[in-house]
């Protein structure tokens, strides 16, 4: 398979050079190690030719003669990975530890911070107000240079048939991507939507022809939701572990699995304060105000005294556990976090799902998939998460391999969407 698109991405670039298509706005980066997000061995030595923010054509340096392009930028001894896949965040609604934040403005400036990240696509799975549907309409262009976005609308919340399928119809109506749901009790302290109300909205959402995201906790949730026909598993499953039976039936329902460990993580984690608050790489975006008051020793007492987060806590060595079984299993898992409410941090969260998806079982190039192409594949999205002919050229310079060590996304040299420059914050 790789030998075939490198000869046929080698095909167009042959036939490129030779055509009015190398025309002014066309960019060659050359002699990076590219990793094309498809599982393929890397590529060393390459050339990546960009015209109107799509990849035209990627093969070996050799083969192309940059001086035939009106710009073509040296990235020799880096490692290019395709932009990062949020398959499960929020973006809008914060601002530091503020909710009920949500205008363009915050958008655009949370879509930015992504994007400096290298998460070069966010799906908002709820929340999405109307100001995030037209930023999605808008951006499929050659001059965007912040993270793109897809939205789920609101989350369907509805104690009546009739409001539910109100509200799935107000969704679809506007043009959501996904349709959210909640099946979960909050670890027994809220109602949980009955079955019967559950199986009113699937079938709605799905005449709507609308994939339904499944917010849950249990194992037997989990189990009746994809027997009922639900397409996307958005948290993990917390309480058991999964057994053959569940592996069994997720793969043949063709459902993937985001697990959002470090939405768990942000539960219980600042019941102290965590090692991350003096990394650089965190701190670099956030707002100190934010650290002050997430390390306040009454805030931190709270938490350590919390039986919520203490139970979160637990669960997320379940989700840990289950995130290496359905791997081993090759199971379809698309890297997401829950970012966006406050204390989850977008982008450095990101990164951090990264390392705790290789410290649970995964090695760093299912890692890597799991943030690109699988991620892509999970969500519907065919123009992005892989470095080929025809796609978006979203793309992330790094320092450093992440093959070798996955923390290595965290070098971040630059980062490209549409062929663009993400500019520095």
């Amino acid at each position: 398979m790789w030998l075939i698109r490198t000869i046929l991405s080698l095909l167009v670039l042959g036939y490129s050079l030779g055509t009015a298509w190398a025309n002014e706005g066309t960019v060659v980066f050359y002699g990076a190690t590219v990793i094309d997000g498809t599982g393929a061995p890397p590529l060393e030595n390459a050339a990546l030719v960009v015209t109107d923010g799509r990849i035209r054509a990627i093969g070996r340096r050799e083969d192309v003669s940059v001086e035939q392009y009106n710009e073509a930028i040296d990235l020799g001894g880096k490692t290019v990975i395709p932009g990062l896949i949020n398959a499960h965040g929020h973006v809008g609604g914060t601002y530091g530890l503020q909710t009920d934040q949500y205008n363009r403005d915050n958008l655009l400036r949370q879509l930015a911070l992504y994007a400096r990240y290298g998460v070069t696509t966010v799906y908002s799975l709820g929340g999405d107000g109307p100001e995030g549907f037209a930023l999605r309409n808008e951006q499929d262009h050659a001059g965007l240079d912040r993270a793109r976005l897809y939205v789920a609308g609101s989350v369907v919340t509805g104690n009546t048939e009739a409001e539910i399928v109100r509200q799935v119809n107000d969704n679809a109506d506007r043009g959501a991507d996904f349709i959210k749901v909640r099946v979960d009790d909050n670890l027994g302290r809220t109602p949980k939507m009955p079955r019967e109300l559950f199986d009113v909205l699937l079938a709605q959402a799905h005449s709507r022809r609308s994939p339904l995201a499944v917010h849950l906790f249990y194992l037997d949730d989990a189990r009746y939701v994809l027997e009922a026909g639900a397409d996307l598993i958005a948290h993990s499953i917390r309480d058991l572990p999964v057994d053959d039976g569940f592996i069994e039936l997720i793969r043949d329902k063709q459902v993937c699995y985001v697990p959002t460990l470090t939405r768990e993580v942000s539960t219980f984690v600042y019941e102290n304060e965590p090692g991350f608050f003096s990394h650089p790489f965190f701190r670099q975006e956030v707002q100190q105000s934010t650290i002050d008051t997430l390390t306040e020793p009454e805030r931190m007492a709270r938490m350590a005294n919390s039986s919520m987060a203490q139970g979160y806590k637990a669960g997320l060595e379940v989700a840990m556990e289950n995130v290496g079984r359905l791997a081993a299993a090759n199971v379809p898992i698309a890297m997401g976090t829950d970012s966006g409410p406050p204390a989850r941090f977008q982008g450095f969260f990101e990164h951090m799902e990264l390392s705790m998806m290789v410290e649970a079982g995964m090695n760093p190039m299912q890692a890597i998939q799991s943030a690109t192409s699988v991620a892509a594949d999970c969500m519907g999205n065919s123009m992005i998460g892989s470095l080929e002919p025809g796609n978006w050229a979203d793309f992330v310079v790094l320092e450093n391999n992440p093959l070798e060590a996955i923390d290595n996304t965290r070098s971040i040299d630059s980062v490209w969407i549409a062929g663009n420059r993400v500019p520095d914050n």
